[in-house]
């Protein structure tokens, strides 16, 4: 057994143990869903930088670092920019109808806010949108494991899924949020280890990285394509309203723990936006000819990093797709059971049936999961995939209920399918390419407003649903 693989299972081992122990703190549905809306600014801070730092902010990342040079920063750096928003405006106003009616799932959210129709329509779309997010999460697994011990992707998946099952499904919220904090200190480590040695590592140190990336652009920030300002419509609008975030939201203390706590992981992602970006550019400079952008992030742990520095490098990938993966299984379980089961199929369950049903859910979801999987071939096709799906269903709904009273049942609805009609024959009819800088995201948005809007003129004012 070498180095790499003896560091990995040792760290899973610790994290499916620190998971089941604090597992046993676990009572009721309250526990898992929103544990028991008793996180402060830290755990909330911790738990959410540790979910957005995942298989798109790395392997992802880092594969347009090397591609596209240093526009790269615009994949994570769109996530802190809908942070912010989300920090000051969105998640306040929602923590507070979700405390004042003891919402537990956005869904919660919106068959209050709407009705029951628009809640059925956005879980259908939310648990497709999740396998596809946490598939790909435990695809970067199983690609990273395998360039950097050696075994097979599909061996890689099935560590990643059975570890983040096991410790989800013992405790849900409750022991995420405190098992990320150590995860999150594993990629601060392994990432604050690796940047500099990289750097160094290129002839000439990072000046040189620069100056010869400078003569064909790869070194422009700015650009309007993709990686580049269009990355907004595709990052910025799911990070504002994505039901794994909003969730954990729900489990704050207060106002005071959504601002401060979401607010600094914000100011965290913008920050850490550079590193993959650099690891990228470093990878071009030392493997010009890589056969797969995502190989980058591996061959920089295996062949440029000495072997301790390398290790404790994977086991910050590790940590970073192991939390963004709990985020989404989450975001799968409580919309499974709360918007389905209890909601459709057996209204009269009582809490511990509740609960169980979610655990029995983390597990499905788990399984499901690392089997799709296998199928996938490129991180950041399927988090596109994920973040245009919900961010054309689930914009236009929660922040108009939020803040626009005429917001009908019917808005929201049209809204809905609208966003996402046309965000599929956008993406279908171009391969998703889109038509010029008419990604599939925005005129997924663009549809969605158009369609909110007309009914906000047809629809008559005392059919409109109120807070």
């Amino acid at each position: 057994m070498n180095l790499h693989l003896g560091i990995l299972l040792a760290y899973s081992l610790a994290l499916m143990a620190l998971g089941l122990w604090i597992g046993r703190r676990v009572h009721g549905a309250a526990d898992f869903f929103v544990a028991n809306r008793g996180l402060g600014a830290g755990l909330v801070f911790s738990t959410m930088l540790a979910a957005n730092i995942g298989a798109g902010s790395t392997v992802g990342a880092t594969a347009l670092g090397y591609t596209d040079g240093l526009a790269a920063w615009w994949w994570v750096g769109s996530a802190g920019i809908g942070s912010i928003v989300l920090a000051f405006w969105i998640g306040p106003a929602i923590r507070r109808e979700a405390n004042a009616h003891q919402l537990r799932t956005v869904g919660d959210y919106l068959e209050h806010r709407y009705g029951s129709a628009v809640r059925a329509f956005a879980a259908g779309t939310l648990w497709i949108g999740s396998l596809f997010i946490l598939a790909g999460q435990l695809w970067a697994m199983g690609a990273i494991i395998n360039a950097v011990v050696g075994i097979a992707p599909w061996i890689g998946c099935a560590i990643g899924g059975l570890v983040v099952t096991v410790y989800f499904a013992a405790g849900g919220l409750l022991t995420a949020a405190r098992v990320n904090v150590v995860q999150l200190a594993v990629k601060i480590s392994g990432f604050a280890l690796a940047v500099p040695l990289a750097l160094a590592a290129v002839p000439g140190g990072g000046h040189a990285l620069f100056t010869s990336a400078a003569s064909d652009g790869y070194s422009r920030f700015l650009r309007l394509g993709s990686p580049g300002l269009s990355t907004l419509a595709i990052i910025v609008p799911p990070f504002i309203v994505s039901p794994g975030l909003l969730q954990k939201i729900f489990g704050a203390r207060d106002d005071h723990a959504v601002r401060a706590g979401v607010g600094w992981n914000a100011v965290g992602l913008l920050v850490f936006a550079i590193v993959p970006a650099l690891l990228g550019m470093v990878a071009r400079a030392q493997f010009p000819s890589l056969p797969a952008a995502d190989s980058a992030l591996p061959m920089l742990l295996v062949h440029t990093l000495p072997p301790l520095v390398g290790a404790i490098g994977l086991a910050a990938v590790f940590s970073a797709e192991i939390s963004a993966s709990d985020a989404i299984l989450f975001m799968l379980t409580t919309s499974l059971s709360q918007d389905f089961y209890q909601r459709f199929l057996n209204p009269a369950a009582d809490d511990r049936r509740v609960l169980r049903v979610a655990q029995a859910t983390a597990v499905a979801g788990g399984t499901l999961g690392t089997v799709l999987a296998v199928a996938l071939g490129s991180v950041v096709n399927a988090l596109t995939i994920f973040y245009t799906l919900i961010g054309v269903s689930l914009f236009i709904p929660i922040v108009a209920g939020l803040y626009v009273r005429r917001t009908s049942s019917a808005g929201a609805l049209v809204s809905m399918v609208s966003g996402v009609c046309a965000a599929l024959s956008v993406h279908l009819s171009t391969g998703g390419r889109g038509i010029a800088l008419l990604s599939p995201a925005l005129a997924g948005l663009a549809a969605a407003t158009v369609a909110w809007v007309i009914t906000l003129l047809v629809v008559p004012r005392q059919s409109r649903a109120t807070l």
